[in-house]
């Protein structure tokens, strides 16, 4: 049975799923575009896909959600728009994805979720966005590979997902 606009509402009545909606970071406003949804309990999400989509990336992504709205943020799905040039010269509008915009009073933290970076060029597709936002807020990779807390040369945090989810903190005490 396919899901449906109204199915999903009573998923998220009923504290099944969350909904996370677009905000493009630019503009400074939301964006009426499709909503991202994630699941409130893993075991269900895997129950109701009868356990045939084991996707490591999202299943991180739909816990570090989970894990920053547990920490009282509240979470939208950013967007960047960029015009680049294609092979014929002709100028095109993509929309980059920032994977969390996490907002809590004067806070405000950019946040991209990556199960693994393996080269360079993995690396700059995940912090493309980030370099195409002109504020100061943080920007912090998470990773699920096992790399030591330290900012790159564009001071941009890399924390893999065992220090970021052990210590509740960490967003907080960013220097």
């Amino acid at each position: 049975m396919p899901l449906n606009l109204m199915t999903l509402d009573y998923f998220e009545d009923s504290f099944l799923m969350e909904a996370s909606q677009r905000y493009d970071i630019r503009g400074k406003a939301y964006i009426e575009t499709p909503r991202k949804y994630y699941f409130s309990d893993l075991g269900l999400r895997n129950s109701r896909l009868h356990f045939r989509q084991f996707e490591q990336t999202h299943i991180m992504e739909n816990v570090l959600f989970n894990e920053l709205r547990m920490r009282g943020y509240h979470v939208d799905v950013g967007v960047v728009t960029v015009a680049q040039k294609n092979a014929a010269g002709k100028v095109v509008r993509r929309q980059l994805e920032v994977d969390f915009v996490c907002n809590a009073g004067f806070n405000r933290y950019y946040i991209q979720s990556a199960y693994s970076i393996p080269d360079a060029e993995k690396y700059e597709q995940e912090i493309r966005p980030f370099r195409k936002i002109d504020d100061s807020f943080r920007k912090i990779v998470v990773t699920g590979d096992m790399v030591p807390l330290h900012y790159d040369e564009h001071g941009i945090l890399i924390i893999n997902i065992y220090d970021f989810l052990l210590d509740q903190t960490v967003l907080e005490n960013l220097k």
